[in-house]
């Protein structure tokens, strides 16, 4: 088989690996598309501190199931699946008490174990969602951000009245407007510095006045002349620039709580008076905790747009150009998708 492999920063290849042969309790996925993630990049360019080299990257994608292990019905064959990435160990602390996303003995695929960017992969059979009829390929390859997105505001809760601000218009931040917008019906503010993201922001469900361009005025100002009165409620920092959190904690409304999902390593300069003066809340939120089917059905019942975000498809082969585009051409891509077959 073809897959995508990183064998250290900054070196990438498609070669020839071996077949994988699913281990008992796992299936095995022809993939059809994968999306290309920011993570993914990081891996590549020796950003990420949880990967071990060499790796085949990839944890957005969609298959179908064309074997199976021992104690896995067979039934399951010709299955179109998306596959979670988050496999855990069901017995540490974490995962007694459900938040089996941040297992002591976390594995992820595409970081600590292969990945999706390949024609094939294995991986264990309650991990691999049925997607309906119904759900176009390309939709269910990005059911992962998606749930990243459910993850975060599972996590900070979400209230009829709240009014929302969410830094950054890329995947991320896309995904939560779209869930903001669209399942629990709010007021959203998004901002970016590129018109070109802030368009994505409006066809994701943003209105006219909650796009904010901060190259061309100040966050506070902006908010103030939008009728924010007192600050937002509920802050998702879908960038992860450590000065984001230091604003965020400025800008909240008291009670208001703040969503977390990145992974910078700077230290954020914070006043502990100013959170404890608010009593605002801190919501870290890590990949997803079994939120699959809640997007499925999401999806199926048309509440949120994986098609919105889908900017490119491009060969699996050329996946140099493909990153090239998702790194360096902000303006023209969102969401990428590695394309490796034949349409459902």
């Amino acid at each position: 088989m073809l897959s995508v492999v990183v064998d250290r920063p900054n070196s990438l290849s498609v070669r020839e690996m071996p077949l994988p042969s699913p281990a008992a309790g796992e299936v095995r996925v022809r993939v059809r598309y994968a999306g290309i993630c920011g993570s993914d990049l990081h891996i590549y360019r020796g950003h990420n501190p949880f990967v071990s080299y060499p790796r085949i990257i990839g944890h957005e994608f969609v298959g179908r199931i064309e074997s199976v292990g021992d104690g896995v019905d067979a039934a399951r064959i010709g299955e179109t699946v998306a596959v979670d990435p988050v496999i855990s160990c069901g017995h540490c602390h974490a995962c007694r008490i459900g938040r089996r996303n941040v297992c002591r003995n976390l594995t992820v695929l595409g970081v600590h174990r292969d990945g999706g960017f390949s024609e094939y992969v294995c991986a264990p059979q309650q991990n691999a969602y049925r997607i309906p009829d119904g759900i176009a390929d390309t939709c269910a390859a990005i059911v992962e951000p998606f749930a990243v997105a459910a993850n975060v505001t599972s996590r900070t809760g979400v209230l009829p009245e709240d009014v929302a601000l969410i830094y950054g218009a890329g995947t991320v931040g896309l995904t939560v407007l779209q869930v903001l917008k669209h399942v629990y019906g709010i007021r959203a503010f998004i901002t970016d510095q590129l018109d070109e993201r802030l368009a994505l922001a409006h066809r994701c469900g943003a209105a006219d006045d909650e796009t904010i361009n901060t190259r061309h005025e100040s966050l506070s100002d902006a908010l103030a002349k939008r009728g924010v009165d007192g600050g937002p409620t509920l802050i998702f920092d879908a960038v992860g620039h450590p000065s984001i959190l230091e604003e965020a904690v400025r800008l909240a409304a008291p009670a208001g709580r703040i969503g977390l999902l990145g992974f910078s390593a700077t230290p954020s300069a914070i006043p502990q008076q100013e959170l404890t003066k608010k009593e605002l809340t801190l919501c870290a939120s890590r990949l997803n905790c079994a939120m699959f089917p809640t997007v499925i059905d999401w999806i199926s019942r048309g509440l949120v747009h994986p098609e919105h975000i889908v900017t490119h498809r491009v060969d699996f082969r050329n996946v140099g150009d493909a990153f090239e585009l998702a790194e360096h051409s902000p303006k023209e891509s969102c969401k990428v998708l590695l394309d490796f077959g034949t349409d459902r």
